[in-house]
């Protein structure tokens, strides 16, 4: 019975490995760090102010979609990694190259789940070419998670299934919600 997880666990733990050590180069050495600090949260949050502040009517829109998936994105994060507990890969094998040491736990990645909420957000929003950028651009996230060894292929891939899901609902209710918001605009207008 527990033969097909034991299956999934050991490939990848390959792949984790394929990518993490087989791969190493100088230019990755120093790049994949660089990409995975502009995976934080805190990253996309500038990123929604800035789109706020400079993308008139639609840009706040999405700033404020954005802003909110983030939010919810965040805390999902961090209650599923309480429940499932998974170690980090540095924490639980040997050999392990670690670039970016990081604490708690590893499912699924935050990092991928910020990336990918606002890359679909945004690529929904302002179309197909933004998109295909944002995509590639939360994808390498995410393989730089994996190479500086903090990540198991699949808490990047699941993070990333978590964070397109959380984008496409907030998409989805987007109308309801910034209704929502502009009510609570107005509520804060009149008491000031």
């Amino acid at each position: 019975m527990l033969e097909p997880l034991i299956t999934i666990n050991n490939f990848d733990t390959q792949i984790f490995y394929l990518i993490n050590l087989n791969m190493q180069n100088p230019v990755f050495d120093f790049i994949m760090p660089l990409i995975s600090q502009v995976g934080y949260f805190s990253f996309w949050i500038i990123i929604s102010i800035l789109i706020f502040i400079f993308g008139g009517e639609k840009g706040r829109k999405v700033a404020v979609l954005s802003i909110l998936a983030l939010i919810t994105g965040y805390f999902l994060t961090e209650i599923l990694k309480f429940i499932v507990a998974r170690p980090r890969p540095f924490d639980v094998l040997g050999g392990v190259r670690v670039l970016a040491p990081i604490g708690d736990y590893s499912w699924p990645s935050g990092h991928s789940v910020a990336s990918f909420t606002v890359a679909t957000i945004i690529g929904k929003e302002y179309g197909l070419i933004y998109f295909i950028i944002f995509i590639i651009f939360a994808g390498l996230v995410a393989f730089s998670r994996v190479y500086n060894g903090v990540h198991y292929p699949s808490d990047v891939i699941s993070g990333a299934l978590i964070g397109i899901l959380i984008g496409l609902v907030f998409l989805r209710y987007k109308n309801e919600i910034m209704n929502g918001f502009k009510g609570l605009e107005n509520k804060l207008k009149k008491k000031i």
